[in-house]
């Protein structure tokens, strides 16, 4: 079966992404055959694509999830069937494709209440909020959270689901232009993190209270200035690194700061097995139908377009959820 898919043979701008045609290979016994009808766009596809991040071995495809329809089994597959909407976040990398042969476990089921476009939107980012919302920092009522890029796709379910577990939330973001985005996604209050003295500014609105955790995507940019915010024995989660990578630090500097703890977790080894990919994803999709999740706009572009996209994302002329569709 000819397929086609988006292609890298070297690092660099968008212009290195080529749509070419390829022989599907033949379906495994573990495999399913899906047809996609949404790519979800992540900012990670963007670092890969550059050679920045999780270097990829060359040729390489790009994209971590999709959503589709099952064309076909292989004949040890027993959990799926033809016509079943799925979807997946981790297969490996190459989800910018119409066809893919698919490891039957690695996909979830989308419910009804669900659209292929929202589950390829919301299960990469939404099982990053799962997992350090739940797992890493369990949010309770009465905590104080600061979570950095607020108005990202990230953050803002981020900041949704720790407010519906009871937090007060604190966003912060780059722009006056990105407050009330931050708003919107439940935050009791959002600071200017763009000034030199965010921190010293948010500790004063604070009133002499400090916060629980910290969720920072940023990294190099936020990292020791997040430090001063967090009570004793709080907790600051690095998960990314957008600005760059957080500076090393000597651990003496977490015991003055207030024996806090540290540590930097990732979504994949929070999903490596079949049962735990499921069982998170059960939970986010929970969480999205009882409204913890707030999604804005989701764009809808062709795969075709991808390289023009992607030039408007790093331009910052998309804003909301962004799916490709084959």
């Amino acid at each position: 079966m000819i397929a086609k898919k988006i292609q890298i043979n070297s690092f660099g701008k968008p212009e290195v992404m080529q749509l070419v045609e390829h022989e599907l290979p033949v379906l495994n016994d573990h495999e399913v055959l899906i047809r996609q009808t949404a790519v979800g766009f992540n900012y990670l596809d963007l670092s890969q694509r550059a050679g920045h991040m999780y270097k990829l071995n060359l040729p390489s495809g790009l994209g971590h999830e999709a959503a589709g329809v099952i064309e076909a089994v292989g004949k040890e597959v027993a959990d799926f069937v033809v016509g079943e909407r799925v979807a997946y976040m981790n297969a490996p990398i190459g989800a910018y494709a119409n066809y893919r042969n698919i490891p039957a476990e690695k996909l979830v089921k989308i419910p009804d209440n669900i659209s292929d476009a929202q589950a390829a939107s919301i299960l990469f980012k939404g099982l990053t909020a799962q997992y350090l919302v739940n797992k890493t920092y369990p949010v309770k009522r009465g905590d104080i959270v600061l979570i950095h890029a607020a108005a990202g796709n990230v953050g803002q379910i981020l900041c949704s689901w720790a407010k519906s577990l009871g937090a007060y939330v604190i966003g912060s973001v780059t722009s006056e232009a990105r407050f009330d985005i931050a708003k919107d996604a439940g935050c009791d209050m959002v600071i200017d993190q763009s000034k030199e003295d965010w921190h010293l500014q948010l500790l004063n609105d604070l009133d002499g209270k400090k916060v629980n955790v910290v969720f920072d995507s940023v990294g190099k940019d936020t990292f020791m200035k997040s430090l001063d915010c967090i009570k004793k024995f709080g907790t600051m989660i690095i998960y990314g690194a957008s600005s760059g990578p957080a500076p090393a630090i000597d651990p003496e500097i977490l015991n003055q700061k207030g024996c806090l703890y540290l540590t930097r977790p990732s979504v994949f080894a929070h999903n490596a097995t079949t049962d735990e990919l499921r069982s998170n994803a059960k939970q986010l999709f929970e969480a999205f139908a009882a409204g913890y999740i707030k999604l804005n706009n989701i764009n809808q572009f062709k795969l075709e377009d991808i390289v023009n996209v992607h030039n408007e994302i790093e331009a910052r002329k998309i804003s909301g959820s962004i799916v490709f569709i084959p």
